[in-house]
């Protein structure tokens, strides 16, 4: 992993960590950066400059009216994933901003739910090239049957932070 920026730095020792405590103490480390993705549950499973992947248990607190994950639970889950894989390689002096969000949901989901966001290298250097500029991110959210519930399309620009 790339020591570009803050995030990556505090993630660097964890990797240290055998992978059920690594994996705990990203989810600690990332909820007390962005409180809010404490408040659905989110798990973080992995965490690379490429890729991030995420997990929602399918609980109460994120249910819908017929016992699914909410939609909107759902939506948090992919965007986190996408945010978090831009975040890790933007440097310091840059700011991540969502620009748009585009989700068809395609089914019912059943259970849980994991999110994987990644960026080619080609996008990861855009970051470090250009002072600002957007990505198309990609994810890929399954539920526990393995199938897609959804489809989304995450806009992420970067801005130098002070302008």
């Amino acid at each position: 992993m790339s020591q570009l920026n803050f995030i990556s730095r505090s993630l660097a020792p964890l990797q240290a960590l055998p992978s059920f405590l690594r994996t705990r103490a990203q989810t600690v480390l990332f909820q007390r950066m962005v409180p809010f993705t404490g408040t659905g549950g989110i798990q973080f499973d992995e965490v690379s400059s490429d890729r991030v992947a995420l997990r929602l248990t399918n609980g109460r607190r994120v249910q819908n009216h017929i016992g699914g994950v909410h939609a909107a639970a759902a939506g948090l889950l992919a965007e986190t994933a996408t945010g978090f894989v831009v975040a890790v390689n933007l440097p310091d002096d840059k700011l991540p901003l969502l620009r748009s969000m585009k989700i068809d949901y395609k089914r019912r989901a059943q259970g849980g739910l994991r999110a994987v966001a990644t960026l080619t290298p080609e996008q990861r250097q855009s970051f470090l090239d250009q002072p600002k500029g957007d990505v198309t991110v990609a994810v890929t959210v399954t539920d526990e049957s393995g199938v897609p519930p959804m489809e989304c399309e995450f806009v992420w620009a970067w801005v130098t932070k002070g302008v």
